[in-house]
């Protein structure tokens, strides 16, 4: 075996972005599989090879025993002595094997081992590098529909979008440019299943983490978000620092900012509001645009009593009441939305009951 075998492994090591260990491994198993079917090898059968200057060579490990029943994996002491002059007894040795001799059977089967041993270097390396990057956003096309499945072309590799993570209205057509939030990366028998999601509260996260400066750099932070995919959804922030605005710096100039998510959510509507460290102040403004005239806690039960004008109770509940539900999600709070008119009427039943 000459210097063309380390020629071949470095560029494979290259292309390929696989360790050269792992290939060297590889190729160890590929040649053991070959001699044990050329030799009709049985047992534990160990070649080791050993790279120099004059190229590559093949050794067959075998131990020094009185009387050899296994050839392939046992070796007399005589015998031994030609390659090791102090052998003794239970010692290993290093027997030259001639891959030549495996013929065209043996280097097919090598062959194939190691194209199998680099579909799996490629396959955990691929898992490694995706796992580390659940949580956040990737770039890719739609490339085709399999079933309910919508598959994305990340450029080295395929990600699913199951049905459950997508959004009803959004058209998914071939060759259509699409940012996806990496949900999980699964083992399996090929390669790996990796899923990402169009639904998902976090995309909306790491978008305005890609659009706003201020948030990548941490001064803006993202408090909270509620969605409803698709339809609405509604993310709270909060400066380090008061002089600067987090809605503002969300929003951008013109909303060149906030307009650049809503385009990569097909006009998703978003609302962006100041986090408060108040409960009721924080209530009052997750149920913007609504105007919000007094705020009711009851801690025990973290619910919330909210008072509205009464030309604000369509606002503050939302159509479908979807205005309120995104409140409660963003706030972690159970709300109870009244107009003005119907905690005064409320108040009276009370005082006549009571007299």
């Amino acid at each position: 075996m000459n210097g063309e075998i380390m020629e071949t492994l470095r560029a494979l090591e290259r292309e390929r972005d696989i360790p050269l260990s792992v290939l060297w491994e590889a190729l160890e198993t590929a040649l053991t599989n070959a001699y044990k079917k050329h030799c009709g090898a049985v047992g534990d059968v160990r070649l080791r090879l050993d790279s120099s200057k004059s190229g590559v060579r093949l050794f067959c490990e075998r131990t020094v025993v009185e009387t050899v029943e296994n050839p392939h994996t046992q070796i007399s002491l005589e015998e031994a002595r030609r390659y090791k002059p102090d052998a003794e007894l239970g010692d290993t040795v290093s027997v030259p094997v001639e891959v030549e001799d495996f013929g065209r059977i043996a280097a097919q089967t090598a062959k194939q081992v190691i194209v199998q041993r680099l579909r799996e270097a490629e396959r955990e390396q691929i898992y490694q590098e995706f796992h580390e990057r659940v949580g956040e956003i990737l770039s890719g096309f739609v490339q085709r529909r399999e079933g309910p499945n919508v598959i994305i072309d990340l450029d080295r590799v395929e990600a699913i979008l199951p049905p459950e993570e997508q959004v009803p209205n959004e058209p998914y057509r071939p060759h259509d440019r699409l940012r996806v939030y990496l949900l999980r990366v699964e083992k399996t028998t090929k390669a790996p299943r990796i899923i990402v999601s169009r639904s998902h509260p976090s995309l909306i996260r790491r978008l305005f983490e890609l659009e706003v400066p201020e948030i990548r750099e941490g001064s803006v932070v993202i408090k909270a978000v509620a969605r409803e995919p698709g339809a609405r959804s509604k993310i709270a922030v909060w400066a380090k620092e008061p002089n600067i605005d987090p809605v503002g710096s969300c929003v951008g100039l013109r909303g060149t900012r906030v307009q650049a998510v809503v385009n990569e959510l097909y006009d998703e509507k978003i609302d962006i509001i100041r986090w408060y460290p108040d409960p009721a102040q924080f209530i009052a403004e997750a149920l913007s645009p609504a105007k919000v005239s007094e705020v009711r806690l009851n801690e025990a039960e973290k619910s919330a009593l909210v008072i509205v004008p009464d030309d604000q109770l369509s606002l503050a509940i939302g159509k479908a009441g979807q205005n309120v539900r995104l409140a409660a999600r963003l706030t972690g709070w159970k709300i109870d939305i009244r107009s003005s008119s119907q905690v005064s009427q409320s108040g009276k039943e009370e005082k006549e009951r009571a007299s």
